[in-house]
């Protein structure tokens, strides 16, 4: 949520921009006033100063008011602004003016504040206030010049009055339609990092809690025969289960500061302590626990694979590995590739040995919900690669025909290679042998 900050940051400077800019023309337009002597007028001067003063008290209160007390107060002004033109066309003469003193009948400062109020009504009160206080503004503003005679002079102010209505009316509605579509947009961004936020937490408990149940498992199995082993066992349970709730407060305790701040701790999703390729290798060597045989394979570069690539990677084989011990039935051998491809491409490939189809009892599929796979394939697809997961035992020639297969591509992940010349040497091969069973 950096970028939405920024543009809130941002916004706000305009706005107090836009305020010390609409004061300084309310200045002016007083200096000009009191220049030309407005408010000095015998006859005149009385209701101008009076209707002036009001606008200019609504004006500084504006700021401070809620969206019905800005409706209610620019209804008030528009309703003195025109009481007050009523008054003057009534104590014109019997030909629609008051001889020299017309042409000073109405003053610059009072149109000027009544467009900013305006402006303001038009970007914070409600439909319906919009609906009372717009018109008795733009009237006010319309008919001043008209409240002593019409002659050709008033007809050209008005007409220049009710172009500044309609620029004002439209600077406001803008605004009005600029805020509602950030604020629709900053409310999709929190809705969308809730969303990663709990696929995130789903990876990390489903992963961790099948590891407690798999070593659980182990440690009753042998429980009788080795009861040495089963301290180990309960040593990594104790382990799994306070890296699983390490996970879960760092996640709940980033939404809290999200729904405190209003964005995200370090503008955005907080990965997991060892998200990237070394979670991915603390993974492999977690899981040389579960009795299964596994190696990591890494071919070519992979330092220069970005955060984001990274981190899909070690979420997609943290759920490899966890349907892995949940479904493949005589699971004996796991394979991680790791594999940075020349043109700048990684692939990650996670296989086994297993019957896939034999814990289905179908032969479509692995059993389970599917919503990991699910989530990893919106993941991979967002991180602008390709997901497949099925039967099979892969590109590679390490497992044996059948079991099942987890691979994802990342095109364009590395801009960079260099090393190993795209050979295929393996950068690093990690095996281990199961500790219990």
């Amino acid at each position: 949520m950096r970028c939405s900050s920024l543009s809130s940051r941002r916004a706000a400077a305009l706005a107090k921009a836009g305020c010390v800019g609409a004061a300084c023309v309310a200045v002016a337009a007083v200096l000009l006033d009191l220049w030309v002597g407005t408010f000095r007028q015998p006859v005149t001067g009385t209701p101008l100063l009076m209707s002036a003063a009001v606008v200019a008290v609504v004006l500084v209160l504006l700021p401070r008011l809620s969206a019905a007390g800005v409706a209610r107060a620019a209804c008030g002004a528009g309703v003195v602004s025109l009481v007050c033109s009523l008054a003057l066309h009534l104590r014109s003469d019997g030909e629609g003016g008051f001889g020299p003193a017309a042409s000073s009948a109405y003053g610059a400062f009072e149109p000027v504040a009544l467009l900013v109020v305006l402006l303001i009504s038009a970007r914070r009160v409600t439909p319906l206030g919009a609906a009372l206080g717009v018109p008795l503004l733009t009237a006010a503003v319309v008919l001043r010049p008209l409240a002593i005679r019409v002659h050709e002079g008033s007809t050209t102010v008005a007409l220049f009055l009710a172009l500044l209505t309609s620029a004002a009316l439209a600077a406001g509605l803008t605004a009005r339609l600029v805020v509602a579509a950030r604020e629709q947009r900053d409310e999709r961004i929190r809705l969308d990092q809730r969303v990663d936020f709990a696929r995130d937490l789903h990876d990390f408990v489903a992963h961790h809690v099948t590891g407690i149940v798999v070593q659980a498992q182990g440690a009753r199995a042998v429980a009788a025969k080795n009861p040495e082993l089963v301290e180990p066992a309960l040593e990594l349970i104790e382990r799994t289960g306070a890296e699983a709730l390490e996970s879960m407060r760092r996640m709940v305790g980033a939404l809290r500061e999200e729904g405190r701040d209003g964005e995200a701790v370090g503008g955005g999703i907080p990965l997991p302590v060892n998200s990237g390729l070394e979670g991915v290798r603390s993974l492999v060597d977690g899981f040389a626990h579960s009795g299964a045989r596994i190696r990591l394979v890494e071919r070519g570069p992979l330092d220069d694979i970005p955060a984001e690539v990274a981190s899909s990677i070690h979420r997609v084989v943290m759920e490899a590995l966890t349907n892995v011990a949940r479904h493949s039935h005589g699971c004996g051998t796991v394979e991680v590739l790791l594999t940075a491809a020349p043109g700048g491409a990684v692939d990650v490939e996670i296989r086994d040995d297993g019957d896939g189809r034999r814990a289905l009892g179908t032969g479509n599929g692995r059993s389970g919900s599917g919503y990991g796979l699910r989530g990893l394939r919106e993941r991979v697809s967002l991180a602008g690669g390709t997901f497949r997961a099925g039967p099979g035992r892969g590109s590679g020639s390490g497992v044996d025909e059948g079991g099942w297969t987890v691979s994802a591509s990342f095109p364009g992940a590395t801009a960079v290679l260099h090393g190993d010349g795209g050979d295929g040497r393996a950068a690093g091969i990690r095996a281990g042998m199961g500790g219990i069973g």
